[in-house]
């Protein structure tokens, strides 16, 4: 069979498993990301004759489909928070990302340096692509539907939902560290760095999703006259049109479009926090999302089979693995101490700190604006390999903790 109607017929039958999957392994120890990493992996090593998914030369067209897949799941987090923005409430959160983020970036880059002799511009990236969480593949701990009840999540869900939000817009700054180290070196791009790419482009990204958002939201359910009021027409692909007016418009100003994405998001569910036209919005989006994810984790099974992970060393093996059961760990930990979450939920949050598309997209991002002396098929290794260990370790351990925190949950109340 010709390898270009091979391609249609591996895509449907990726969306056919993003549908039917979840209601087949739900309370199973066994995730969808897991399943359609397995897949790919068989697809392509059979002789078919598909494509070679090789993220070195088709490096743009990476960027740009992981870019969309992390933007569209960015609004599927904020939309599905149930818990009003606020200082103490969101406690967890801001733990999460001001001390977790910073020491991830430090443990991976300073392991980078030391275990794997490379040089400092690229230490640092692989600890700012590898630093934050994801949206995209860690639906097994995160909030589930919008309700309405201010207290609805529990403190696991929802450290994860809002920690991935927003830390996928928070690992720009280190991206933008490392590119400029690895472009002009020395320390003279610093004052321009912490001016423009940590303060301007992140205060950006805020108000831009708070002013879009707040206007979208006002469009959607208080317009003034009903056949602009889209809430009553129920149609979700509107989440697709408020995630890239708002990604969109805030790249345009140099903000951090993942920020606004997330923002614009929390602003909408803040808008009408009980209307049920935030589950529709979120149901679209989360389809969306489910079926770009498969098709991704596809072609990362694909990359796999066909040799993807040969310049992996030993070094860059354990490089992935001390991220995720030490570095990650030990800094959730510690940042949460005396915080709200229980031991037990303090030990989940810290260790479920799932990597995935938004990795896959700032590797490919950073690789497209510098050389960092590392050749790129040794840092997609490393990557590669790191994402893919997540999902084989937080697949099979998600659903059995879960249940397990929630059975506990239960009898305390």
């Amino acid at each position: 069979m010709p390898s270009a109607e091979l391609v249609y017929v591996v895509a449907g039958a990726g969306a056919l498993l993003a549908a039917a999957l979840p209601g087949v392994l739900v309370r199973r120890p066994f995730s969808l990301p897991l399943a359609c990493l397995l897949g790919g992996v068989l697809v392509f090593l059979l002789p078919t004759g598909l494509p070679d998914p090789d993220p070195v030369t088709h490096r743009a067209a990476l960027e740009h489909i992981t870019e969309i897949c992390v933007v569209v799941s960015l609004m599927g987090a904020g939309l599905a928070l149930n818990r009003r923005v606020s200082l103490r409430g969101w406690s967890s959160t801001w733990r999460l990302l001001g001390w977790t983020m910073p020491l991830t970036v430090a443990g991976v880059a300073g392991v980078a340096t030391g275990l794997l002799g490379w040089p400092l511009a690229a230490a640092l990236l692989l600890g700012a692509v590898l630093a934050p969480t994801d949206p995209v593949l860690a639906s097994d701990v995160q909030v589930g539907e919008p309700v309405d009840a201010e207290n609805a999540d529990d403190e696991v869900r929802f450290a994860l939902t809002s920690e991935a939000g927003l830390n996928d817009g928070a690992a720009f700054p280190f991206v933008y560290a490392a590119i400029a180290l690895a472009s002009v070196g020395g320390a003279g791009w610093l004052g321009e760095w912490a001016l423009v790419d940590v303060l301007y482009r992140t205060g950006a990204g805020v108000l831009a999703g708070l002013l879009i958002g707040r206007l979208l939201g006002r469009l959607f359910f208080h317009a003034p006259t009903r056949d602009l009021r889209l809430a009553e027409h129920r149609d979700g692909f509107v989440a697709l049109a408020a995630t890239f007016l708002a990604y969109g418009l805030t790249e345009m100003v140099h903000g951090y479009g993942f920020v606004a994405v997330f923002v614009t998001a929390c602003a909408i569910r803040g808008l009408e926090r009980g209307h049920g036209y935030n589950n529709v919005l979120h149901g679209f989006v989360e389809q969306i999302e489910r079926l770009l994810t498969a098709w991704l984790l596809l072609l990362l099974g694909g990359f796999v089979a066909l040799g993807g992970l040969a310049a992996l060393t030993w070094q860059g093996a354990v490089a992935g693995i001390s991220l995720l059961l030490v570095i990650r760990p030990l800094a959730a930990w510690l940042s949460q101490w005396r915080g709200r979450a229980s031991p037990m939920e303090r030990v989940a949050t810290s260790f479920f700190g799932i990597r995935g598309i938004g990795s896959l997209y700032y590797l490919a991002y950073a690789l497209g604006h510098a050389d960092f002396g590392v050749p790129a098929e040794e840092l997609w290794a490393v990557v590669a390999f790191t994402v893919i260990a997540s999902i084989v370790l937080h697949g099979v351990t998600a659903t059995p903790v879960m249940a397990r925190l929630d059975r506990l949950r239960d009898r305390q109340a």
